[in-house]
Formats: structure tokens, sequence, C-alpha cells
């Protein structure tokens, strides 16, 4: 007898918690990084990974999978997903913290086919990508308002503005960085210029109203880590983000892009980071959250 997503204990989409000191295999595994002390405006990202699960609730996966309408089919059926909870991180030693992260994203990566990381803000995809510098020509497809290659801001070098610029010095691997979405009016003119200086991609929104244009920029047959960064959604979309931009992403065209670079790719990790609960108090953020992480996973294991 299944519980109703209001009763019960809290793991993602009810999936069983596993230790990740103890040896175990599955096709997924999720792992919550409650970290925001990176953060330059609103605070709160901690929150998330809670947020996430008990939003997942609404979508735990039957032992058939889900029915797709427009397929006829059912999706993730037998799918092994499990929960592996979340980084214990100390309250003000970063440093420290980073370190724990990537353990903890290495452990995890030894045991399933799919890590999944639930931010946090975006500091954390630098320690997190550290865990994957045994992989060959890394891509990086960031789905995001803000560039995050940031050198230095406000005398720090590990804030949430900064992951890619400190991952593209540590990790020889990390060949090529995408990002789609950008926008605002707080643009790091350095930033810019380094990035394409690497030779990053970088595409605003306006960009996105031609999406075959952008999809056709996207990498072809590589190892991506796909970073999602949920400011990239329109605020009317998702309010729940400490720095949001608006003329934003809708989820259609968000799924849209996640759809074609799974399709396109080798997928080796998924972020999703910068969600803030507090700041929608509908819940509806989180649902969505839990939603897009749910449809990935169909596009992964179709």
């Amino acid at each position: 007898m299944s519980h109703l997503p209001f009763s019960g204990l809290i793991s993602f989409a009810r999936s069983p918690v596993v230790d990740l000191t103890v040896s175990f295999n599955a096709d997924v595994g999720v792992l919550g990084i409650p970290f925001d002390i990176a953060l330059g405006f609103r605070p709160g990202a901690r929150f998330a990974p809670r947020a996430i699960r008990e939003a997942s609730l609404r979508y735990t996966l039957p032992e058939e999978g889900f029915y797709d309408l427009r397929s006829g089919t059912r999706k993730l059926a037998g799918l092994k997903l499990v929960d592996a909870g979340d980084v214990v991180l100390p309250s003000l030693e970063p440093e420290l913290a980073r370190d724990r992260i990537t353990l903890a994203a290495k452990q995890l990566r030894s045991s399933v086919k799919l890590p999944v990381f639930l931010g946090g803000d975006h500091s954390v995809s630098y320690p997190i990508l550290r865990a994957f510098e045994d992989v060959q020509d890394l891509h990086i497809v960031q789905l995001d308002a803000h560039l995050d290659f940031t050198d230095v801001r406000n005398d720090t070098r590990f804030s949430n503005s900064s992951p890619f610029r400190r991952a593209c010095e540590d990790l020889p691997n990390l060949t090529h960085i995408t990002t789609i979405g950008l926008r605002g009016l707080r643009f790091d003119e350095e930033a810019v210029q380094a990035a394409r200086v690497r030779g990053h991609t970088l595409i605003g929104m306006w960009a996105c109203e031609d999406l075959q244009e952008v999809i056709q920029q996207l990498p072809e047959n590589k190892n991506v880590y796909l970073s999602f960064d949920v400011d990239v959604l329109d605020p009317t979309v998702l309010p729940a983000t400490s720095s949001p931009e608006v003329d934003g992403m809708t989820y259609r065209t968000a799924m849209h892009l996640i759809r074609e670079t799974v399709r396109r790719n080798h997928l080796m990790g998924l972020d999703v980071v910068e969600l803030t609960p507090h700041l929608d108090h509908s819940g509806n953020s989180n649902l969505l959250i839990a939603r897009l992480i749910m449809e990935t996973l169909q596009e992964v294991f179709e």
C-alpha cells in the first residue's frame, strides 16, 4: 500500500535511502548539497534539497513506470532510483565543505549510472565537477541567466559567480562550456571576454527565438555534464530563486533543450541549483523542479 504525497517519510520520489559508505548499485542516485554561503544576494538555497524531495513525492515512481500520453508507452519502468541523502557540511568552513562535496560526488559516481545533485547555490558545481576529473573530453551544458565565469567577486574566488572559472582552471579534461539563456544588466565584461577567449559558446536569451539555431550549437556525441540554474526560467514561471531575471525561458523551452542535449550526448551528471524555496509560498517552484528532474530521467533512460 503506497502513501499519499503528504504522508510517510520523505526521500526523493520515495526512493530507497542508501549510505554512500556502503557498496550499492543503482541507475540513478540523488545527492543533496544544502550549501548557500557563496551567494551574493538572497539566501535560502540550502533548503532546496529538502523542498525538492518533498515536492517529488507527487511523482513517486511506480514499478511499472509512468504512462506517457504522447507515446502511449510506459516510462522509467523498473528504474532503480535511490536517495543518498545530503552531504554533511560545516557551517562556515567553505574549503572543507568543497572537499566533502567532491568526496561524496565521487562516492555516488562509483555506484550509479547517473548522479543527480540537488543544490544549493551554484558554487557547488565546482566541487562536484572535481569528481569528474577522470572523464575525457568533458563538456558542460549550462542553462543559466548568468555566466558564472567571474574571476573574483567582492574579494571572493569561490562564489556562485565563479564555479566554471575555477573548474576550467583545475580540470584539464573540461573541454568546452555551452551556456544558454544569458540575460540581465550586470554582466562582468572580463568574465565574458575570458569565456570567449577559451572558446565557450555563449547564447543569449534573445537567440532562443530561433530554437533550432540554438540546438545546432549544442555538443554532439560528447560526455556532457548538465548544470541547470533555475533562474534560467522566467520568474513568472519560477519565482523561487535568489537572482531572478525577467524575459527568461518557459518550462517547455527548457525541457526541449534538455531533451536535445540528452539525445545528442552521453549525460554524465546533472545538477539543479539556486532554488530558494521560501520565495514561493505556493510551493509551485519546488514541484516544477521535481518534475523537471523526473522528465530528464525519462529522456536519459528512454
